[in-house]
Formats: C-alpha cells, sequence, structure tokens
C-alpha cells in the first residue's frame, strides 16, 4: 500500500529586511529547516506595502523596523489592517521594551532580537508551521 502524500502546504512566509545579507540568510534558513516557503521579500516600506497592495497573500510575516527607506513599523501597521489573520512578526536589532510595546499596540504577535534571539524566532516559526493548517 503506498504511503499517504503529504497534502500540507508550507507556510507562506514574506519578509521584510533591509540587508541583503541577512534577508538571504534567513530566507534560506526558513526554506532549508522549516515547512515554510518565503513567497517574497522587500528591503523597504514602499516595497513591502506595494506588494500588500497587490494582493500578496502570506500567513506570516517577519519585519524588520529600521529600513533604509521608511519604517517596518508603518509595514506591520498596514500588514496587520490587510492581512488581519497572518502571524505577525519583528525581527530587530533594536529590541527595547519600547520597541517591543510599540509593536505589541501595532498588532505584533512577536518581536525578537535579531543580535539573541533567532533560535527563538524559529522554534516559533517552527511551531507554526506544524500546527496551522496553511
Amino acid at each position: 500500500m503506498p504511503a499517504p502524500r503529504n497534502t500540507t502546504q508550507a507556510l507562506r512566509c514574506f519578509v521584510v529586511e533591509d540587508s541583503a545579507v541577512i534577508r538571504q540568510n534567513l530566507v534560506a534558513t526558513l526554506e532549508e529547516l522549516l515547512d515554510v516557503e518565503v513567497v517574497g521579500s522587500a528591503e523597504d516600506e514602499r516595497g513591502a506595502i506595494d506588494w500588500l497592495q497587490r494582493g500578496g497573500d502570506c500567513n506570516l510575516m517577519i519585519i524588520d523596523i529600521f529600513l533604509r527607506s521608511g519604517t517596518g513599523l508603518e509595514v506591520l501597521r498596514r500588514a496587520r489592517i490587510d492581512r488581519p489573520e497572518a502571524h505577525l512578526v519583528v525581527l530587530t536589532n533594536y529590541a527595547t521594551a519600547d520597541i517591543r510595546r510599540r509593536c505589541a499596540q501595532l498588532g505584533a504577535d512577536r518581536v525578537f532580537d535579531k543580535s539573541a534571539e533567532l533560535d527563538e524566532l524559529l522554534a516559533y516559526c517552527a511551531e507554526l508551521a506544524t500546527s496551522e493548517p496553511h
């Protein structure tokens, strides 16, 4: 008897990160280690908002706060409106109490510090990938 096919789809993720190196490493890690499909990325606020306005489909967004052009705070605000069902995660080097509070007010589900909480981010994404119907 043939083994049952896996009919689940990967978690669909959109990444907003201005550093090309960090963006590429994050995408590679998510796709290689977890059941995550990165469906797109943007390096600035405008690119992320344009993607949302074009109807980009994801159920997870990973958003940096300080971008070369614009801010992740506006992306976070717009994403919460345009994708209310999506998990919104902030990944920043500036995960101060004030930033965490502001992100929560704007609808972030979680905030992770780039320099100290990458394992926690990956664990959170793994949990989403295995617990959510996609």
